[in-house]
């Protein structure tokens, strides 16, 4: 569920921070894909608001969502939101106080796995609800899941958080042995496990947008695949990639340079005509020198470096996410930055620090 630290942190909270609900944003124009995590939360949680945002983009392409099916399949609260629009917010924010004030209680409608599988969670679900506190016997099943897959990292957090050790008790133990015997008997292992557990939900989630999703056109996407094949393929990807970042960083960089001096000439025949006013009124030199060496060219020596960098960079960036680009980006990078144990979604962070940096050294000369 979780690849980077903030996401553990917020999978931490939810399920151990007894949170009064938990909104799930989802984009509407990609519903199956962010189901994926609709259900990996109702694992760990029942008080969800499920929230589907960008409704009128939707519309745009076609695509119509029918939200209250949505909430019947899923067992939680469905609203649909259009974020500039604050009234479908507000509709939002009613939802999120009555969940919270117990006027709505949702009842999720789990994943349900294989026979073999779901027998398995029952069986170590009843040894696990033994050492479990009362108020977390919700998260008996997900807790069953994740010691059967032996995800140690997330075995770990669950013992810090609740100060237990799943290890030191026997028969939670000979339990998992006798549930993993019988899955091996059934050519089920770690590995494969947890490639049951996602196809179930993958398929889950098909099923679901099946029928609460219809289409203008069912071949609205198909332009955009079209274009993924290009942008995110191995042999065109990177270089393209690479092709575009290097004009951003050239404009952002270099072209700032002519707006930045045009600034910078501003700003000293400014400065030449307020020295000027100044001695015309016979103002203490320590005063000039205090509002105009020191304030004003300060301010001014900061705005005409920083400002034109910032105006170009920002609102290229912003075009290429409204494109589209910056996941493919994030998706050519992500198998090179798990190398070093993070995901590609930090290669739009470095980029932006990378062009802090070029401003920075082009202050400092």
């Amino acid at each position: 569920m979780s690849n980077s630290q903030e996401e553990e942190i917020a999978r931490d909270y939810i399920c151990f921070g007894n949170p009064d609900a938990t909104v799930i944003v989802l984009d509407a124009t990609c519903i199956e894909k962010n189901l994926n995590l609709v259900f990996q939360t109702l694992e760990i949680t029942d008080k969800v608001i499920v929230c589907v945002n960008l409704l009128d983009e939707a519309k745009k392409k076609g695509i119509y969502i029918n939200l209250n099916a949505l909430s019947d399949l899923l067992g939680v609260p469905v609203v649909g939101t259009t974020a500039r629009k604050s009234k479908t917010l507000k509709k939002l924010l009613d939802t999120i106080v009555k969940v919270c004030n117990l006027e709505i209680s949702p009842k999720p409608k789990l994943v349900k796995y294989s026979p073999i599988i779901e027998d398995c969670l029952l069986m170590l679900s009843s040894e696990v609800q033994k050492i479990l506190p009362s108020s977390l016997n919700y998260l008996t099943r997900w807790i069953s899941i994740k010691l059967i897959g032996n995800d140690v990292s997330i075995i770990e957090s669950i013992e810090d958080h609740l100060s237990i050790n799943f290890n030191d008790n026997i028969s939670l133990s000979n339990k998992l042995i006798e549930v993993n015997e019988l899955l091996l008997e059934n050519e089920i292992n770690n590995t494969n496990f947890k490639d049951k557990i996602v196809s179930s939900i993958v398929f889950k989630a098909e099923d679901i947008c099946n029928d609460v999703i219809s289409y203008r056109d069912e071949k609205y996407n198909l332009r955009d695949r079209k274009i993924d094949t290009i942008l995110t393929s191995k042999k065109f990807g990177i270089p393209i990639m690479i092709l575009f970042l290097g004009i951003i960083f050239w404009l952002t960089i270099i072209g700032a340079n002519y707006p930045s001096t045009l600034l910078s000439n501003l700003f000293d025949y400014i400065e030449d005509k307020l020295v000027y006013f100044l001695e015309i009124i016979h103002t203490p030199s320590w005063i000039l020198n205090i509002l105009v060496y020191g304030m004003y060219q300060t301010v001014s020596w900061v705005i005409a470096v920083m400002l034109p960098p910032m105006a170009i960079f920002f609102p290229l960036f912003t075009i290429l996410e409204d494109l589209g680009y910056l996941p493919r980006i994030a998706f050519n990078l992500d198998n090179y930055f798990k190398k070093a144990c993070t995901t590609g979604k930090q290669a739009l962070t470095m980029c932006m620090g990378v062009t802090k940096w070029e401003i920075f050294k082009i202050n400092l000369s």
